[in-house]
This record gives structure tokens, C-alpha cells and sequence, in this order.
């Protein structure tokens, strides 16, 4: 899996996504307008992985980091790919015991 950071993409197309995806995050996870949101695409060659995936991560007030994944390239992403606030961070780790899976 190869790491492509949205910061990298200088489109405004791109750029845009991002800041939509930072937005909706936001506003779902009721967070502060100062709360750091990266937003990272990932390329996966691996069977039966999206070319291309978007991973969010955040922080809250008090310091905890939350991540969630969506299985679209961030142009794509609507309101509505944005997890509830309920999601459990568990079921985002990615294999057992955190070790890494081969997709998704």
C-alpha cells in the first residue's frame, strides 16, 4: 500500500475534496474549528482493494486521535460517506492486533 497525502495534489478540484471531507468530518464529530483533520489517500495494488481509498484522522479536545476510512478516492467522497460519531475505532484497525491487512 502506498501513501499519497492530499497535500501533495495541487488541483483545486483536489484541493476542494479536501477541505469538503475536513468540513464534514467536522461537523460529524462536533469538533473544535482548530481540530487538526489529515486527510491521505492510499493506492492499493493488492486483489480485491480499491485502487484508491481515503483515510481521515482527527483529534479531540482531549487529545484522542480517532481514524475512519473511505473506500473512494477523496474526489468522490459525499456527506454521506462520512461515518456516524458512534463507529467503534476498532473496526477500523487493520488486522489482527493492529499488525496490518493485506486490504481495506
Amino acid at each position: 500500500m502506498t501513501l499519497r497525502l492530499g497535500g501533495f495534489k495541487k488541483s483545486p478540484e483536489h484541493s476542494r475534496a479536501v477541505e469538503l471531507v475536513q468540513s464534514w468530518t467536522r461537523e460529524r464529530f462536533s469538533l473544535a474549528a482548530d481540530a487538526p483533520i489529515l486527510v491521505s489517500e492510499l493506492a492499493c495494488a493488492n486483489p480485491g482493494c480499491p485502487p484508491l481509498q481515503t483515510v481521515v484522522a482527527f483529534w479531540t479536545e482531549a487529545g484522542d486521535r480517532h481514524h475512519f476510512k473511505v473506500l473512494k478516492p477523496i474526489e468522490t467522497i459525499a456527506a454521506g460517506d462520512i461515518p456516524r460519531e458512534w463507529i467503534d475505532d476498532a473496526l477500523f484497525t487493520e488486522g489482527v492486533g493492529g499488525a496490518g491487512a493485506g486490504c481495506c
